[in-house]
């Protein structure tokens, strides 16, 4: 499996971006894919999952209403559309897939891991 996340950048406060995950090397029916993001020195953090088959979507409470997680099913593409966004939004964001099924906050449940993409919002 191999997850290419793509899309980030500089940004002022109040701005969007839209990240991309271009991911290969099997298919995804069942599995979650989600989103997370890495702060300096803090832990890494959960932001968004999405069920592949189903759409279902569960969000940090942190990016409820700001941020929206989709998939492109016939590209293999995940995306995360971040709007309002806030200089604490600043981080490394992580496209990764939970081939378990369950504990879908939870980064260590995550079995594949993109790169990471640098976002920075400056205030």
């Amino acid at each position: 499996v191999q997850l290419q996340a793509s899309g980030g950048g500089l940004v002022q406060a109040g701005g969007s971006l839209r990240l991309s995950c271009a991911a290969s090397g099997r298919t995804f029916s069942g599995y979650y894919m989600g989103w997370f993001r890495q702060a300096p020195g803090q832990e890494r953090e959960f932001v968004a999952t999405i069920s592949w088959s189903f759409g279902d979507t569960y969000y940090a409470d942190s990016v409820k209403g700001r941020f929206t997680i989709s998939r492109d099913n016939r590209k293999n593409t995940l995306y995360l559309q971040m709007n309002s966004l806030k200089p604490e939004d600043t981080a490394v964001y992580y496209c990764a897939l939970n081939t378990r099924g369950y504990n879908i906050h939870v980064s260590g449940e995550y079995n594949y891991w993109g790169q990471g993409t640098l976002v920075t919002v400056s205030s």
